[in-house]
């Protein structure tokens, strides 16, 4: 009988490679059967978020839609687009589809954004199957800087009683102290 080395790191990057194979597998399966009986498949569509210094972008991937067939909603700081992308194969039968992988659907994407954004300042522009939404950064709060006052202070009035000199300097080696009154 040989005798192999546990090595913990590999157990957990196999269970890890099996969860990922798990969840793709679950969530890539088609759809029920649409018209015709060919499968449907979800549409999710491919977005991007990148922070710059000034505002967050987001691009997403919408191929074959148009402007018209997108909505975008900002409310209580979260981000919607949502919309539909129709099919184009009614008549399968007709003309000879063998496979669909093309998926078609309504689709909803939502984010959340920082408290503070400005729902005004938000821009959108569509180009060629590709959102772009510019979102500024809300203004950060700068710190307040508060004056620290203390109670009450010593005057300079105050009587002191100093020590003499002596050829020791570990006598009297402390600062003055206040005469009591």
């Amino acid at each position: 009988m040989a005798l192999i080395r546990w090595e913990p790191a590999t157990e957990l990057g196999t269970i890890q490679n099996e969860m990922n194979r798990l969840f793709n597998t679950f969530f890539d399966q088609p759809a029920p059967a649409g018209r015709g009986g060919a499968p449907s498949r979800r549409w999710i569509p491919a977005m991007d978020l990148v922070e710059t210094a000034d505002q967050y972008v987001l691009r997403a991937d919408l191929p074959g839609l148009s402007d018209d067939d997108v909505n975008i909603q900002l409310e209580d700081n979260v981000l919607t687009i949502s919309g539909e992308r129709k099919t184009q194969h009614e008549h399968q039968e007709e003309e000879g589809y063998y496979r669909i992988e093309r998926a078609f659907g309504s689709f909803a994407r939502s984010l959340t954004l920082p408290e503070g954004v400005d729902p005004d300042r938000v821009q959108a522009q569509f180009d060629r199957g590709v959102l772009e939404i510019r979102i500024p950064k809300p203004e950060q709060k700068k710190p307040r800087q508060v004056q620290i006052t203390l109670g009450t202070r010593p005057t300079h009035n105050t009587n002191a009683i100093e020590s003499t000199d002596t050829a020791d300097p570990q006598t009297n080696s402390r600062d003055p102290v206040p005469a009591p009154s």
